[in-house]
């Protein structure tokens, strides 16, 4: 039997961008930059490059590094080049909607890719089929090109800042013309754009550890409803929109950015760490020892275990080998799945209390199974410390999450989840520790999955897109 190993029982990254203007290996710099941002997006990857004149496109399912062979990259001829990772959040699983897109219309050619969710899109999908218009995937990014498209303004700026205005959501943007690259955020900033500099070539990406591969130094964060230009001219910066409160993810610190990029002047891993400071004067506990939940759970670990000055250990081991799917054998084994990410070093749990630092809990059943391993490992006390708020709500701004009446902390109290999940204790970061150790205030952040806060206004139920490419998609 083939099974999903935890597939629904975590946030799921969202997906990330990166974008190079002005170099003669533009192709294998986005590979590159594409393949440090992999923790963005597993399902697919694409890349679009220009010379100014033709575009060419490679897109796969899969992992970066086995869609890209070095015939590929060749093949990606051009100056100028986007690419996407993608786990997708709108829209269904399949080669139809990897991204970047490209088209050719009145004005040329054009290819796109973003990292959010535009919650308006099935609204303006109904309103342009109702004038024409068809579609070739059931992404939102495609509904923006339609919207470009049809703009009847002299300038391209004018036709990106006109279609954009009509979208509501959350979008880090990414735009190749024949002789321009186009970065814009939207008005919020809920989602990371950074821009780069590698010698007289201009970058663009998701996070600035892509920059440290490709040897880009960072220049600064691209600011929440700016458009930043770039051409043989420079750079240009444009403001499209009202001017509003930026509402930056909170969760990127939390979850998932990777520790080594920096964020809004924050540094993710440094973030962490102080979470799980801030966790352990919040919630002490007597234990022998502190262990993460690998991978995200190691630096609140070791600010807790600081702040604590109980000893940090890695208790439990990861292999980083696994799939996404894998054949169980015909006898069940208990908490298969989580088995195969994860075990316990039994020699260093056996007869210890221990704390147990995990970045979140969503629907429980993850946590339940990995209190009942280290239990079973010889564990005579366990206390889950959590480095977030409990996760009550779902997220429409880019990031895959269950709906709300499935996450454990929107239908249990504290005690409860204690209960279910089996440890002997259990707690969560307050919103203040967080904030403290994010070390800017909470009015510039969207923290709706804990709060229910949305900056955007959403719809409670998620609106279907093209039901017959659904069950054309199902039989890929």
């Amino acid at each position: 039997m083939r099974v999903e190993i935890d597939k629904n029982d975590h946030f799921h990254d969202e997906c990330g961008v990166f974008g190079v203007f002005n170099h003669n290996e533009a192709a294998n710099l986005t590979y590159l930059g594409l393949y440090a941002q992999q923790h963005r997006g597993q399902e697919s990857a694409g890349i679009v490059s220009t010379d100014g004149h033709a575009f060419n496109t490679h897109r796969g399912m899969g992992l970066v590094a086995d869609i890209f062979k070095k015939a590929d990259i060749k093949n990606l001829a051009g100056q100028h080049s986007i690419g996407h990772v993608r786990y997708s959040t709108s829209g269904e699983s399949g080669l139809r909607n990897c991204q970047p897109f490209s088209y050719e219309y009145a004005h040329g050619g054009i290819a796109m890719c973003h990292n959010g969710n535009i919650v308006n899109a099935p609204e303006l999908r109904t309103e342009l089929e109702e004038m024409g218009s068809i579609f070739q995937s059931t992404s939102d990014t495609e509904v923006l090109i339609h919207l470009v498209a049809r703009s009847k303004a002299a300038s391209m700026k004018e036709r990106l800042a006109e279609a954009v205005s009509r979208l509501s959501g959350a979008f880090s943007l990414l735009v190749l013309v024949e002789k321009r690259l186009v970065g814009m955020r939207d008005r919020h900033g809920i989602r990371p754009l950074v821009l780069g500099k590698l010698d007289d070539s201009w970058v663009l990406a998701s996070e600035t550890c892509a920059f440290d591969l490709v040897g880009a130094t960072y220049i600064r964060d691209v600011e929440p409803g700016e458009m930043v230009v770039i051409d043989g001219d420079g750079i240009e910066s444009l403001y499209p929109f009202k001017p509003t409160e930026p509402k930056f993810c909170v969760f990127e610190y939390v979850y998932f950015a990777r520790p080594d990029s920096t964020l809004e002047g924050i540094n993710v891993y440094q973030a962490r760490y102080q979470i799980g400071v801030e966790l352990a004067k919040e919630s002490p506990v007597k234990a022998d020892l502190v262990i993460p939940v690998p991978d995200s759970g190691v630096p609140p670990a070791m600010g807790f275990a600081e702040a604590s000055g109980i000893p940090f250990q890695m208790g439990l081991i990861r292999n980083h080998y696994v799939g996404r799917t894998f054949i169980e054998p015909r006898q069940s084994i208990r908490n298969f799945g989580v088995k195969l990410k994860l075990n316990p070093n039994r020699s260093m749990i056996k007869g210890k209390s221990v704390v147990l630092v995990d970045d979140s809990i969503v629907r429980g059943t993850t946590s339940r199974k990995i209190v009942e391993m280290v239990r079973a490992a010889g564990a005579t006390e366990i206390h889950m410390r959590i480095s977030s708020p409990p996760t009550k709500h779902s997220c429409f701004y880019g990031v895959d999450t269950p709906d709300a009446d499935e996450l454990m902390a929107n239908k249990m109290s504290l005690e409860e989840m204690r209960q279910a999940i089996g440890a002997d204790t259990l707690a969560f970061v307050s919103f203040e520790g967080m904030y403290k150790a994010v070390g800017k205030p909470r009015s510039l952040h969207c923290d709706a999955c804990f709060s229910g806060n949305y900056p955007v206004p959403v719809e409670k139920q998620r609106s279907p897109q093209l039901s017959l490419l659904r069950i054309h998609n199902k039989k890929q």
